[in-house]
């Protein structure tokens, strides 16, 4: 068993090489055991959802994992396939004690993995997520037997998808979606299955690429910000004369969106045009957003009356302070949007029907939209390989000592015109620089002096 397959949020690894039978099963006794002392219940009372994608290591690692629960007494109801929006909504709406998914997001085909979540103990509208470090941490402290006395368990075979759909179309103003023509690229991954069941309740026309699950990911690579990922789905947008193109992770945690020109929309723009659906429903509400998002979230937010939540990097971080600040939705660059009334979790679906009220209460084109949004200029961020963080870190701070905003994940620096943020890689010795400015020029000439600090 490898230590690198237990990740900051989930655990990944190929299979059968990193993650096989024999770790998913150490891995549902530990998740047994965090659960039964995180809610202080025996492990033979637990109620726990389970599920996973269509990968070809899916099925046998779930099936590892559901036989362990029902080794261990514990009452067990499976999901089967679904999305990762469906499984949080599982453990959410039916009050499951946790519930762990076999899926390894959008990484390569041969990866397998997991996502582990419990319902939030003091408040059981909300879960929380399960690290995979910290499963690694109590997995290494293992002690058997977990239960003096076996009991059998009791397996359910569950459907979610009426309550489901029923819940997901109360999440946005449908009475004000128009009947857009809509491209969506589901990627051969999980999104594929509701997809078409969720546009038969909506007055929009729907163009499906690649809807047949396939653990291959024949079509497109499965993380929708690789190069050429959304080629397909621009080119679809085009060639139907749609208003707008949607493309989910295979999971169908994340969503981008492609305007009407083609044009990939960034995360944080995306997050604006969501937020503006959220203050129609929500007046004065709190929308979150990490700190390397545009400037224009929190100006923008501000404008229209909402509360900018600023918090770092990470969708946990993002949930926190949902929680903490009285958030009703968060967002960040990397296409992560989640919702107070998903119980602080993601939904790519529930974004989706948000965008769709958005561009339709506006009435313009999508293009049109984003040109309002776009207040700076920046560049994609910048992945700078270094011997000694740490070091290079103390060379930023010497030199823009006056002008540091804080320091809650890496560095952000803030001028009247320009401001940059400087952060460690949690997983590689990289740091990560983004810098926005008031024009493109601007940018340019504020990496190359941060680069040159860097290198000196």
């Amino acid at each position: 068993m490898e230590s690198k397959i237990f990740k900051a949020y989930d655990i990944r690894g190929i299979y059968p090489i990193e993650l096989n039978e024999e770790t998913a099963r150490l891995i549902a006794q530990t998740f047994l055991k965090i659960l039964s002392q995180q809610l202080n219940k025996p492990i033979k009372d637990l109620k726990i959802s389970i599920c996973r994608d269509a990968r070809q290591s899916s099925e046998p690692l779930m099936n590892v994992v559901r036989e362990t629960f029902l080794e261990y007494g514990v009452a067990v109801d499976d999901f089967n396939l679904i999305s990762i929006n469906d499984f949080y909504f599982s453990v959410g709406y039916y009050k499951y004690d946790g519930g762990i998914m076999a899926t390894a997001s959008h990484n390569p085909s041969e990866y397998g993995g997991f996502k582990m979540v419990m319902l939030n103990p003091e408040d059981k509208a909300s879960i929380e997520f399960i690290s995979g470090q910290e499963l690694y941490v109590e997995l290494t402290k293992l002690n058997f037997p977990l239960n003096d006395q076996k009991v059998e368990g009791k397996l359910q075979k569950k459907d979610l998808k009426k309550d489901y759909l029923k819940n997901l179309l109360s999440s946005a103003d449908i009475k004000k979606i128009k009947p857009l023509k809509v491209v969506v690229d589901t990627g051969n991954g999980m999104m594929g299955l509701l997809i078409p069941e969720l546009f038969k309740n909506l007055p929009c026309e729907l163009i499906h690429l690649f809807p047949e699950l396939d653990s291959n990911f024949p079509n497109r690579p499965p993380n929708p910000l690789e190069p050429g990922a959304s080629n397909k789905l621009a080119q679809k947008v085009l060639e139907e004369k749609a208003d707008l193109g949607v493309i989910f992770d295979v999971d169908g945690d994340r969503m981008f969106l492609v305007d009407e020109k083609g044009n990939f929309l960034r995360g944080d723009m995306v997050l604006l045009l969501l937020a503006k659906s959220m203050l129609h429903l929500h007046p004065g509400a709190g929308i979150a957003y990490n700190l390397i998002c545009s400037h224009a979230v929190k100006d923008l937010v501000a404008k229209w009356g909402g509360r900018p939540i600023r918090s770092e990097v990470g969708y946990l971080n993002l949930a926190r302070h949902m929680r903490e600040q009285g958030g009703v939705m968060s967002g960040e660059v990397s296409g992560h949007f989640a919702f107070k009334d998903n119980y602080y979790a993601d939904s790519g679906f529930i974004a989706l029907l948000l965008a769709l009220q958005a561009i339709s209460m506006d009435g313009r084109k999508l293009s049109e939209m984003i040109k309002d949004f776009t207040l700076y200029s920046r560049a994609d961020e910048l992945n700078i390989q270094v011997q000694d963080i740490n070091a290079e870190l103390d060379k930023i701070k010497n030199k823009y000592r006056d002008n540091i905003l804080d320091e809650i994940d890496g560095i952000t620096v803030e001028f009247p015109d320009w401001w940059f943020n400087v952060r460690p890689s949690n997983t590689e010795p990289l740091l990560r620089i983004t810098v926005e400015a008031n024009s493109a020029v601007e940018v340019k000439k504020h990496q190359q002096e941060i680069m040159d600090i860097i290198n000196s």
